[in-house]
């Protein structure tokens, strides 16, 4: 599926909705990700598909040990994840050396997938925190947006096991909050508990999933 418009096309002749699921890291996205299941949503999560094309492909990891260095594989030979994204995220050169090896392959699975759950499914979620900076706002027919303030963004980030130095380098990897904003169909503001965002998220689903 190489067309991106592919997927919006699809949906203009069947009653489906892709909705795309974004915000900075540590916002929320997979505490939402996992409400929207529950209402019945099909969720693909772009983070799932970015490690199974990585651990699938012996030609993609050779490419990432030729970039950044053995250190990035473990003594089974797979790829260890937080070490690798710690060198990528270290600065801008590195960022984009990662996002143009992993990133071809990771859109091409992600694109299949959608396709294939159009198949079966109403309303498709697709989990990415980098859905903007691919441009796939242009391909679904919602954008939903987590926000949270950034302290709560970082104290999630390393209750995950990511150190505070990794989690800004994370942070200055990603688009600016404004981007988000001004992208957004619905900004959903996640600074309360998960119950506060279930009520949020079945208000939006009310009216334009079961309208």
């Amino acid at each position: 599926m190489n067309d991106p418009l592919v997927i919006r096309a699809l949906t203009e002749f069947i009653p489906h909705m892709i909705i795309g699921l974004t915000g900075q890291i540590g916002a929320g996205k997979t505490a939402a990700a996992k409400i929207l299941a529950r209402f019945g949503a099909y969720i693909i999560d772009a983070d799932k598909i970015g490690h199974q094309v990585v651990a699938q492909s012996a030609t993609l990891r050779r490419q990432l040990v030729r970039a950044f260095g053995k250190e990035i594989l473990d003594k089974r030979g797979e790829v260890r994840r937080k070490k690798l994204a710690s060198l990528a995220f270290a600065n801008e050169n590195s960022k984009q050396t990662l996002n143009r090896l992993v990133h071809p392959h990771l859109l091409r699975e992600l694109r299949r997938q959608v396709k294939q759950a159009l198949e079966t499914h109403e309303v498709i979620v697709i989990d990415a925190a980098l859905l903007l900076y691919w441009k796939m706002d242009r391909e679904v027919d919602r954008v939903l947006v987590i926000h949270t303030s950034r302290e709560q963004r970082l104290a999630r980030m390393t209750t995950r096991g990511i150190s505070r130095t990794d989690a800004l380098a994370r942070e200055r990897a990603q688009l600016p909050y404004s981007e988000f904003r001004k992208r957004a169909d619905i900004l959903f503001l996640n600074n309360g508990s998960v119950d506060d965002l279930e009520r949020k998220l079945r208000a939006f689903w009310r009216r334009t999933v079961e309208r």
